[in-house]
């Protein structure tokens, strides 16, 4: 069985043979494009500082938009990982749940998947998928453009925001993992 401390990565299984854990972690991103790496680089912090739990599933979903679609399916929470622009100042961290995710998702996309993240979570609802809570931790980005590393504003973000998640994937494991399963 999975422990939640490795990743998997969309292309290294299918998302029927994997057992579905209650709590999904999806990081989103592209880790050639600079700052668009936030989601990966908070992926994988998170993965390390988070105790193994067969619960918790960490997916690196890199730039796959739609083809994640059967990753949400049968789970109580997900917590997303990501850039995400909206015109403030870079490293600003954006703390979003259930239908303020909803609300963003007309607005153009600034970032190489977001737009495609956004249609990812609508064609899932669309299909029929529910879940008890949605939550996503955004830092905002200075440079999206060929490059591989972090600006200092998005990586000087990194630790408020991992705290932010690690606070609310606990909680999430609080509220929708059994006690006895803990």
């Amino acid at each position: 069985m999975k422990m939640a401390t490795s990743i998997t990565t969309t292309g290294s299984a299918s998302p029927s043979a994997l057992a579905t854990a209650p709590v999904l972690v999806l990081g989103l991103g592209n880790s050639l494009l600079g700052d668009d790496g936030a989601g990966l680089r908070m992926l994988e912090a998170l993965s390390e500082q988070f105790p193994p739990h067969e619960a918790v599933e960490f997916i690196d979903g890199g730039t796959q938009g739609l083809a994640l679609t059967g990753y949400l399916a049968d789970r109580k929470a997900i917590l997303v990982l990501d850039a995400m622009a909206f015109g403030q100042p870079a490293g600003t961290i954006h703390v979003l749940w259930g239908e303020d995710l909803w609300r963003i998702r007309a607005q153009r996309s600034t970032t190489a998947h977001e737009g495609n993240a956004l249609e990812l979570f609508a064609t899932a609802r669309m299909l029929g998928y529910d879940w008890a809570e949605v939550a996503a931790i955004g830092i905002e980005p200075r440079n999206i453009r060929t490059g591989i590393g972090l600006s200092a504003e998005v990586e000087a973000a990194l630790d408020d925001a991992l705290l932010k998640a690690r606070i609310i994937l606990d909680d999430m494991v609080n509220t929708y993992v059994p006690r006895d399963s803990r």
